[in-house]
């Protein structure tokens, strides 16, 4: 009896987690969206004299190095933050999963060559790459994404392409060889749908990759620049205050763990799902 339960209390523990995930991810889509709008400050604007000002009815969440509300910064940074973020991450899945299916069906020198020359580019410290795309050539909104895709295509091809190969082999990729179907349908219609899932949960290990690295890049000053601001501009901008304003670096810190904890449960999600088929 007991060991009957434990997968089914497994399952609902996985589900109550994907829930919650869902919901952090949901909620900072949201206010990426609509944030801006919501906010009870310009979040350019100096509302007060008080630097590092605590939580109040005026400042719901503190305020920053210039006495702006922090509340307010917070939201604005959220489209920056998972704008980039999610962008560069499409980049970096998309044209990855498209060079695995191609790679991994036409096979024999081109696989090898594709394969030999993203490895060289894995082999690369990434935060190492980034910084020097950025030194070499400025930081901007354009640069940042370039550099985060360039990043992590290399990653996301691995996985891609090894999920590629084994759907390759399936019976019903070979007898759509045998019909005659074209390469383009082969890709799409027969391997594609069968590798979504993982995928999937790969792109959202990516995401949270990517939001690390951006957030640490604009804490070194090389990311998002003034006026402009995400995260982990909001961190470094009110470093020097952590002693007397901490929450002005506590608040844009919990952000990015919240979200990242948020997308992590839903690929757990993802993953277990995945194991129960299997």
């Amino acid at each position: 009896m007991a060991a009957a339960t434990a997968p089914a209390r497994r399952v609902r523990r996985h589900s109550t987690m994907a829930w919650i995930g869902m919901a952090i991810v949901g909620f900072w889509i949201l206010m990426a969206i609509i944030g801006p709008s919501l906010s009870p400050y310009d979040a350019t604007a100096i509302v007060d004299t008080d630097v590092f000002s605590g939580m109040s009815h005026k400042f719901l969440l503190g305020s920053d190095y210039l006495g702006r509300d922090m509340l307010s910064r917070i939201l604005f940074g959220t489209r920056a933050t998972i704008g980039l973020a999610l962008l560069s991450t499409l980049v970096a899945s998309l044209s990855g999963t498209a060079i695995a299916l191609f790679a991994a069906f036409s096979g024999g020198w081109r696989d090898a060559v594709i394969s030999r020359a993203l490895d060289a580019l894995i082999s690369i410290p990434s935060k190492m790459f980034a910084l020097m795309m950025v030194a070499t050539f400025g930081s901007s909104m354009f640069l940042l994404v370039l550099t985060a895709a360039i990043t992590y295509m290399p990653g996301a091809y691995r996985i891609a392409r090894s999920l590629a190969v084994n759907v390759q082999a399936m019976e019903y990729v070979q007898a759509a060889r045998a019909r005659g179907e074209g390469v383009w349908y082969i890709m799409t219609v027969e391997m594609l749908p069968n590798m979504i899932r993982p995928v999937m949960a790969d792109f959202g290990l990516r995401f949270v990759y990517v939001v690390l690295l951006l957030s640490g890049l604009s804490f070194l000053s090389l990311g998002v620049q003034p006026p402009d601001a995400d995260w982990g501009s909001l961190v470094r901008e009110n470093i020097s205050g952590l002693g007397e304003g901490a929450l002005a670096v506590i608040m844009p810190a919990l952000a990015i763990a919240s979200l990242t904890i948020g997308v992590n449960l839903l690929i757990d999600n993802l993953r277990s799902k995945r194991a129960a088929k299997e």
